[in-house]
């Protein structure tokens, strides 16, 4: 006789059965039977309410078992592997139920590439994770408190200060570890999110989707990275197309845009060589690159010679485009693309 096949057949019918019903059915002992009940809550097939005799035991379905919402876990930074904490986060809440196929794609790549940053990146010896899902939208938090991230492209690439490190990092596919990172997880990351914040020593990096800017603002100072996701629940946002709008038909990450008015960070006006040199740097690993002058009023002639004549002169088979730009900024690109 099949005792846990007679179990769920019972349950089908009668919605709650207790271990005395079995007992009664089959005239096996009730420790006998009581082994079969346990191998089926372990199984995860059914699940028991109340004690000992007492107890009645259900069928397990979204109606009469429901797990957690939100998960937080702090770890030691030694052989973390993402996908397995992903997979704990899946097995021990709700977070993902019910999530359509999209949605639950731009989750799961951009939890694992930030989490990856931090083990990688980050120097900290732990790192905290909290996730948690509303009605509305889910966000993600991880925190180290490692060398930071605004510090360690600084001192990779030995830029300036912490604006040209956040500058270098809008550009994408820039990595402090090319050997073992592409620098694309960061940049797509913040292209499929609602919002995206990275926070950093004294400032914060800001890209809300919602409205399609980029702010930075200043934040009290801390030591290591916080990083936030937050994508709608509703999101209508799909993962292969973002790929495809950066990707060549190879499917290579080859192209990038650049918000010119970041580079006004630092307090200067968009005129001179070196700034545009600045702008320029690490952007020969792309094939299409993007300017978009929103919010520029205008631009100086040595900014705009350097990028578009003397720049693309030593650069001929990459492709540069220019977005959102007025009859002021069009005239000194215009005078550099001329032909000589």
């Amino acid at each position: 006789m099949d005792i846990k096949k007679l179990i769920l057949e019972k349950l089908k019918k009668e919605k709650k059965i207790k271990v005395s019903d079995i007992v009664k059915e089959t005239n096996f002992s009730r420790a006998y039977i009581h082994r079969f009940f346990k191998e089926l809550q372990n199984e995860k097939k059914i699940v028991s309410i109340g004690k000992t005799k007492k107890a009645f035991y259900f069928l397990i379905n979204e109606k009469n078992i429901k797990r957690p919402l939100a998960f937080r876990r702090a770890l030691i930074n030694q052989g973390i592997l993402e996908d397995l904490i992903l997979e704990d986060i899946r097995k021990e809440t709700d977070i993902f139920r019910n999530l359509n196929k999209n949605v639950s794609n731009i989750l799961e790549y951009a939890f694992t590439e930030i989490l990856n940053n931090s083990i990688e990146h980050s120097e900290s010896k732990k790192i905290l994770i909290e996730i948690n899902k509303t009605l509305n939208f889910i966000r993600f938090q991880i925190t180290d408190w490692g060398i930071g991230i605004f510090n360690d492209i600084k001192r990779k690439f030995k830029l300036k200060n912490t604006f040209s490190a956040i500058e270098h990092l809008l550009k994408g596919k820039q990595t402090t570890k090319p050997k073992k990172h592409s620098g694309e997880g960061i940049f797509f990351t913040s292209k499929i999110a609602d919002e995206f914040i990275i926070k950093s020593q004294s400032k914060k990096l800001i890209f809300d989707n919602k409205i399609n800017d980029i702010f930075v603002r200043n934040s009290k100072k801390t030591k290591g990275t916080k990083v936030s996701f937050e994508i709608s629940i509703n999101s209508e946002k799909d993962l292969s197309n973002v790929f495809k709008e950066y990707s060549n038909e190879n499917f290579s990450f080859d192209k990038t845009k650049i918000i010119v008015k970041l580079v006004k960070l630092d307090g200067d006006s968009y005129i001179s060589r070196s700034q545009a040199r600045r702008l320029l740097f690490g952007l020969d690993k792309f094939s299409r690159i993007v300017f978009d002058f929103r919010e520029v009023d205008s631009i100086g002639q040595s900014f705009a010679d350097e990028i578009f004549r003397v720049w693309q002169k030593k650069n001929k088979k990459i492709k540069l485009e220019f977005i959102n730009f007025n009859e002021n900024v069009m005239f000194f690109i215009k005078r550099a693309i001329r032909p000589m």
